[in-house]
């Protein structure tokens, strides 16, 4: 929360900074930086040309740069799709189309020195699989299969991990312990996520009943969250859809991909609960706020809370589940 100058440093950097800037000692030497501001304050206030601002003048370069320039470095505002790699379908088609080369490209991935250092019991994992695997060459068909088997342990993994209203939800983001498969299966759907104490994660591919969530069905669907059932949250919780296969946003004329509790003109009904209206076209008296559009194709819901409080901080919050919209038949 204190603007000023840092100097992010690999664990074995061993120079002199200036002395102006505030030293920061990263454990890895490779790493991903994500800066989120918020464009609603958690009261609701519109703060969107601050977040903007803030964006804008974000500067990061190298320190050798930095020292013959302080001013370089300038971000690059660019459209998502310039940068966003849409990892999951590139692991999915290679694990189930061709699952040599994905553990070839695992294989190579893994000895990168971008990779982080293991810990022991991992890299014995990766030596064991090296001196079996080898180059790839030998028993294919049944490396292959194995391949396959894991990638449909793992999906199936966090499709069935469902509550009883059709959410799916895991608490132990981060701190997994010993449950590979259960890390493997949040990495699969939702990459760069935050531990459970900053953002609390629900995802739902299926309606109250168990069918699949698709934008052919009819009048669409609609989320009505009880007076006493709306995610409690510090900061905001928000309501997206996405494609089933890669986990992107979907495309719209509306230009609108989500529902968040800071949203001017978010509306509650009469006995204090919130509907949330999820169709391809505004349904009629629905205010659009409270409209999530979606496309003629199948889809799935994240409810993301962002610092939880409540139920969400304890682990018992049980989002409700996903009706299909029949107010105007």
């Amino acid at each position: 929360m204190t603007p000023g100058t840092y100097a992010l440093t690999g664990p074995r950097f061993t120079g002199t900074l200036p002395a102006e800037i505030t030293h920061i000692a990263m454990p890895l030497d490779f790493s991903a930086l994500i800066f989120r501001a918020d464009k609603y304050s958690s009261s609701g206030e519109d703060q969107t040309s601050e977040a903007e601002q803030f964006r804008a003048l974000l500067k990061l370069q190298a320190l050798s740069d930095y020292i013959n320039d302080p001013s370089g470095g300038t971000a690059w505002i660019l459209p998502e799709v310039a940068f966003a790699i849409p990892y999951k379908t590139i692991a999915d088609n290679l694990a189930t189309g061709d699952p040599i080369i994905f553990l070839k490209q695992l294989q190579t991935a893994v000895a990168s020195s971008n990779t982080p250092p293991m810990s022991p019991a991992v890299q014995a994992l990766s030596d064991q699989f090296n001196l079996l695997f080898g180059d790839g060459s030998a028993k294919q068909s049944e490396f292959g299969a194995g391949a396959q088997a894991a990638h449909k342990l793992i999906v199936d993994r966090y499709l069935s991990h469902t509550g009883p209203t059709s959410w799916i939800t895991f608490t132990n983001i981060g701190a997994w312990g010993n449950n590979v498969v259960e890390r493997s299966a949040i990495t699969e759907f939702i990459q760069y996520s935050n531990g459970r104490s900053t953002a609390a994660y629900y995802h739902a591919f299926k309606d109250a009943t168990g069918v699949p969530l698709d934008g052919n069905n009819g009048e669409g669907y609609v989320l009505t969250f009880a007076a006493g059932q709306i995610p409690q949250a510090k900061r905001f919780w928000s309501v997206t859809a996405y494609t089933p296969d890669s986990i992107e946003l979907i495309d719209n004329s509306a230009n609108k991909y989500g529902v968040a509790s800071y949203e001017p003109g978010l509306q509650t009904n009469a006995d204090g609960s919130l509907s949330i209206y999820v169709a391809t076209q505004l349904p009629p008296s629905v205010p659009t706020a409270n409209w999530l559009p979606v496309a003629h194709r199948r889809f799935n819901l994240m409810l993301r809370v962002y610092g939880p409080e409540g139920s969400v901080a304890d682990n018992t919050y049980v989002p409700p589940g996903i009706q299909r919209n029949t107010a105007s038949k």
